[in-house]
């Protein structure tokens, strides 16, 4: 019965798999693309072409595909111990060497570490502690949590309420309650005529501070972001937003929790995000780049002070309930502690800066476009925002179809882009060169020239 039923699928257009972020009923093989190998920031499909990842996939291959010595790392740890948990008074030498590694590296003093699997598990940790701290040091009331408008957070039913997709959570029954969203920076296109940046950041931080008055700002816990968000087109902030913003939190005494699962790891042109953009955060999640995507290993990091409340809940209960079976995994601790050691002594925070520098320059040069309304960058990160009419901002009528032709067309010259609304997001892995970048941007004009002539013919754009 089990041969058949797999000669049946053979044989058939279906997938067992099913797939996320697409229509369902388009997870079928002749819709799927499907890669059988990576070198550097190529990947390489069933037909041998090759496609030059410029998101890092999903913005976490930090040293492209293939490295050997992750691999080696792996392999040497699978030979010394597979696998053992980090529970109960037990762990592994690598386990605890990778979080004293992280509590040195992260911008908080006496840091402490937790770890999980994936990005979507560290955040709800996170919120997971924070409940807890709050219920055992008095402050049962704080439960509530802020995050912004197009940020994603993760997959899990916390997670996904954290996520600002709100045009997705109606179907899932979301956000949970107790979980506010306020709006992404977008000085572009939320700004009002003749608004600068810094009083846009004002507004924003004042309709926060009402938001708060409305629901009482001793009921809540914490306030979630990531330093720049790349899921809603990589919204670069206004330069004073975060410095106005954790002042407003402070005196309300709202915990800063810092997603740097996207920005850490020298994405932003510093190690952590929270360092380009002057965040002071209580705790900070991780995960991604944490090992180059090359195994699943995610990271709560929390200041001391923040950690001490924790503690003083478990020595009243006698315990601390919560642990996860792969958190601390060994293999993927391994991994980690190398894909660092790699990031410093090949200098990859360096190379960030001077590719991100080249990648900047580039992407500068679309700003006159007439489909481009909008350039963005960061570090080794970029972004440009279509519009067809860039006077009056206009869009085509189905909402991201711009973004959505181009990162098709890209796709057939070789590149891979992230189009998210009517951006095309751009975050090749560390390792790139200045030559991988000008051929990275010859596919990029290729898919650009078949945009604009679909645009001239399908909206009449000049």
């Amino acid at each position: 019965m089990v041969r058949r039923v797999e000669d049946q699928l053979r044989n058939s257009d279906e997938l067992s798999l099913m797939f996320g972020f697409q229509n369902l009923s388009d997870g079928v093989r002749s819709k799927t693309l499907v890669q059988t190998r990576g070198e550097g920031i190529f990947v390489f499909d069933e037909q041998g072409k090759d496609y030059l990842e410029a998101t890092s996939s999903f913005y976490c291959a930090a040293l492209g595909y293939s490295e050997p010595e992750l691999i080696d790392a792996a392999v040497e740890q699978y030979q010394k111990l597979p696998f053992y948990i980090s529970a109960q008074q037990k762990s592994v030498p690598v386990v605890l060497e990778l979080a004293d590694k992280l509590a040195a590296l992260v911008p908080m003093e006496n840091a402490k570490v937790a770890f999980g699997a994936t990005g979507s598990e560290a955040n709800e940790f996170l919120l997971k502690f924070v409940h807890f701290r709050n219920i055992m040091n008095g402050e049962e009331k704080r439960t509530k949590v802020i995050a912004r408008l197009g940020s994603y957070h993760g997959g899990t039913l916390v997670a996904s309420s954290l996520t600002g997709f709100t045009d997705h959570h109606a179907e899932f029954g979301l956000p949970l309650p107790g979980i506010f969203h306020v709006a992404q920076p977008d000085h572009y296109n939320q700004a009002y005529e003749g608004e600068s940046e810094d009083a846009y950041a004002t507004r924003l931080v004042a309709d926060l501070d009402t938001l708060l008055q409305k629901e009482d700002p001793e009921t809540f816990a914490a306030f979630i972001t990531e330093p720049v968000s790349f899921s809603c087109g990589l919204l670069t902030p206004p330069a004073t937003y975060f410095q106005k913003l954790q002042a407003l939190l402070r005196g309300y005494g709202i915990r800063y929790l810092d997603d740097e699962v996207v920005t850490g790891f020298c994405r932003t042109g510093n190690f952590w995000g929270a360092e380009t953009y002057g965040i002071d955060p209580d705790c900070m999640t991780m995960a991604k780049s944490i090992t180059s995507a090359y195994f699943p290993v995610s990271a709560v990091a929390m200041s001391g002070e923040f950690y001490e409340g924790l503690e003083k809940g478990s020595d009243a209960l006698g315990t601390f309930a919560h642990a996860g079976t792969y958190a601390g995994h060994p293999v993927g601790a391994a991994v980690a502690l190398k894909t660092i050691e790699i990031i410093e002594k090949r200098n990859l925070l360096g190379n960030a800066r001077a590719m991100g520098a080249v990648l900047g320059s580039k992407l500068a040069g679309y700003a006159d476009h007439p489909l481009v309304g909008k350039v963005r960058h960061v570090g080794l990160a970029g972004s440009v925002e279509f519009v067809l009419d860039k006077a009056t901002k206009r869009r085509a009528d189905k909402p991201g179809s711009i973004a959505g032709f181009f990162g098709e067309r890209a796709l057939a010259h070789g590149l891979m882009v992230r189009a998210t609304g009517e951006c095309a997001v751009l975050a090749p892995p560390l390792v790139i060169t200045a030559n991988e970048i000008d051929e990275l941007f010859r596919r990029f004009d290729l898919a650009l020239a078949d945009t604009l002539d679909w645009a001239s013919r399908e909206h009449g754009v000049v």
